[in-house]
């Protein structure tokens, strides 16, 4: 009876991760087309959450004598790197479209395994490589003659690559002989956070921020928004719940269940920007997206996985934006993120 009050709710919490991780580009492109840069909305977005979980940092700021280079990488990639170019594609792109890229991470995670770790991959594993790089030619209509945006094509791709970092650092953070030596998991996210705003701040030189712009509005599919509340949605919902309801789920799921529900986080990405946005897109890019999602799904469970991060470090067990993404489960089970969309 337990048992099954404990994975109702945790798949409940893992549907409110994937939900409040794919808001976040949702909420973030309105006030980019109002005047605000990218770079300076995830700083507000990193700075803000921060600032939330101080009090989590300080009391587990033993993490910065005993993981250091833990919170350092964490916030470096999985952190400020996921979010800058994931942000910077959104700017230039659909807001499915990036995150569907975004979605490749689980494939390239596979390319570390076999060519860094010199670990042997299945054959269903790169099987799921294939579909998803297939799905991502359709999402992308390499047929126009790659009249889609290159250069949003390639930031989405780097906001992958630094969920590979994610995954890899997630690893890295489940090593410990017993529960008491692995990171706890609220600590190592509220760190990343901290890590990645003092990053972002170098980066975005958030003092030269059109300030104005968060006193006013922006536009949401011809509605007019607050610009504080957007603001407060990316802090709070798409950052702080993401990470601590991802991070709670994982610890009441398997590894493998969180990994599928955090799947939906492109699905939900998808339908609020069409809904919310008026981003459509067309029949094929739907299909390829859906054979992304299917292939990074394969990719992700057939292949030998690492443990879901900081999120398994603090539960002893393993996790996705990700943040997945998954800001994710994908860091998002990003930890969404999120994924650490992230």
């Amino acid at each position: 009876m337990h048992a099954s009050q404990g994975r109702s709710a945790g798949l409940g919490l893992a549907l409110a991760s994937a939900l409040a991780f794919g808001g976040s580009g949702v909420a973030a492109k309105p006030l980019i087309e109002a005047g605000l840069d990218p770079l300076h909305v995830v700083w507000l977005r990193v700075a803000g959450a921060a600032l939330v979980m101080l009090p989590v940092a300080w009391r587990h700021r033993n993490l910065v004598r005993e993981r250091p280079a833990l919170l350092a990488g964490f916030g470096l990639f999985a952190v400020a790197g996921v979010q800058a170019f994931y942000f910077a594609a959104i700017s230039r792109i659909p807001v499915g479209v990036a995150l569907l890229v975004e979605y490749l991470a689980p494939a390239l995670v596979l390319g570390w395994v076999r060519f860094v770790q010199r670990r042997p991959v299945t054959r269903a594993a790169a099987a799921g490589v294939v579909l998803a790089v297939g799905g991502l030619a359709c999402v992308v209509e390499v047929w126009a003659g790659l009249s889609f945006d290159a250069v949003g094509l390639m930031l989405a791709l780097g906001a992958a690559c630094c969920q590979v970092g994610y995954f890899v650092l997630s690893d890295q953070g489940s090593h410990g002989p017993t529960d008491a030596g692995r990171p706890h998991p609220f600590g190592v996210i509220a760190y990343g956070l901290l890590v990645g705003a003092v990053v972002l701040t170098v980066v975005a030189r958030p003092w030269g921020m059109n300030w104005a712009a968060l006193g006013g509005s922006a536009e949401m599919n011809g509605n007019a928004v607050p610009a504080w509340l957007l603001l407060g949605w990316i802090v709070l919902l798409a950052t702080v719940l993401a990470y601590v309801t991802g991070v709670v789920s994982v610890r009441l799921l398997s590894p493998q269940v969180a990994g599928v529900v955090a799947c939906l986080e492109a699905v939900i990405a998808t339908v609020l920007a069409w809904v919310l946005l008026g981003e459509h897109l067309s029949a094929p890019q739907l299909v390829g997206g859906g054979v992304v999602l299917i292939g990074a799904f394969i990719a992700q469970s057939a292949a030998p996985r690492p443990p879901s991060g900081p999120v398994a470090s603090g539960a002893g067990v393993p996790v996705s934006d990700g943040a997945g993404s998954g800001e994710s489960a994908a860091a998002e089970g990003e930890l969404s993120g999120h994924r650490t969309s992230p």
